[in-house]
């Protein structure tokens, strides 16, 4: 199980790495443990929304989830199950639609799975639950990257590729005097951009524009064309495994030459 095994919660009997949705792409799976806390009743409870969004995510990408107690019913909200109070962890949920209940205790579901999901309604994860959930991870076929973002590394590593690839821009001759001329902000620049890429490859709308006006009336010509790829090639090949440098650089190619056939005003990228 070379990957990490996550938990928003330290676990003295687990080994595992604290749980953030930037992990989650990486991650060999996911834990969500009881922690007594409100589940029906969230509203002044950002940190449970949070929780509920980590829950909701993994399932989303089939991240080998394992949950029991206070997890299990957050797990069961995120699938739609309705929550009720009184059960032995406090809040539960009935078993949502498509789930897969292998053992009751009345009309609680104690006991049950659904795609990628394992939860245990009980306060306490029996042994054998913990190992079966293990042997399954030890098993399981690595996961393939949902999207290009993920197959580069996520926004994570995608941060200090641009700014290293900005240092270098800024230093250069042929690029430096652009940017010199049109980015004031580099903080403000540095967040657009790392937002067009995540959206670019994949990420969700982080960025809304168009590429060709952004870059309009700047001056641009083949010349800047070709310094901006081989410097953002020897940022990507410095940050990145040769595979996803190659991914990165094709789309940067294919940007390139969007751009170079642009209609004439804007913002330097």
């Amino acid at each position: 199980m070379p990957d990490a095994l996550l938990s928003p919660l330290p676990l003295p009997d687990w080994r595992t790495e604290l749980a953030t949705p930037e992990a989650l792409p990486g991650a060999a799976g996911l834990l969500l443990p009881h922690d007594g806390e409100p589940v029906a009743d969230v509203r002044e409870r950002p940190d449970r929304w949070a929780r509920l969004t980590l829950a909701s995510e993994a399932l989303r990408r089939g991240v080998p989830t394992l949950a029991w107690g206070t997890g299990a019913a957050l797990a069961g909200r995120v699938l739609g199950a309705h929550v009720r109070h009184g059960g032995p962890a406090g809040d539960w949920t009935e078993a949502p639609r498509g789930a897969v209940v292998h053992a009751w205790e009345g009309e609680l579901p104690l006991h049950w799975t659904h795609g990628s999901l394992t939860a245990w309604a009980g306060p306490t994860l029996p042994p054998e639950r913990k190992a079966a959930f293990l042997a399954v991870l030890e098993e399981a076929p690595p996961r393939l990257p949902a999207n290009p973002l993920e197959a580069v590394g996520g926004e994570a590593a995608l941060r200090p590729l641009l700014a290293d690839f900005y240092a270098r821009a800024r230093a250069d001759e042929v690029l430096g005097p652009t940017f010199a001329a049109h980015v004031t902000d580099w903080d403000a620049h540095l967040e657009r951009v790392t937002a067009f890429w995540v959206t670019m490859l994949g990420g969700g709308p982080a960025w809304r524009g168009n590429l060709n006006h952004v870059h309009a009336g700047l001056g641009i010509r083949g010349a800047h064309l070709e310094r901006w790829l081989a410097l953002f090639g020897e940022a990507a090949r410095a940050h990145l495994p040769p595979e996803a440098a190659d991914l990165l650089l094709a789309r940067a190619g294919a940007m390139g030459e969007r751009l170079g056939n642009r209609p004439r005003s804007g913002r330097v990228g």
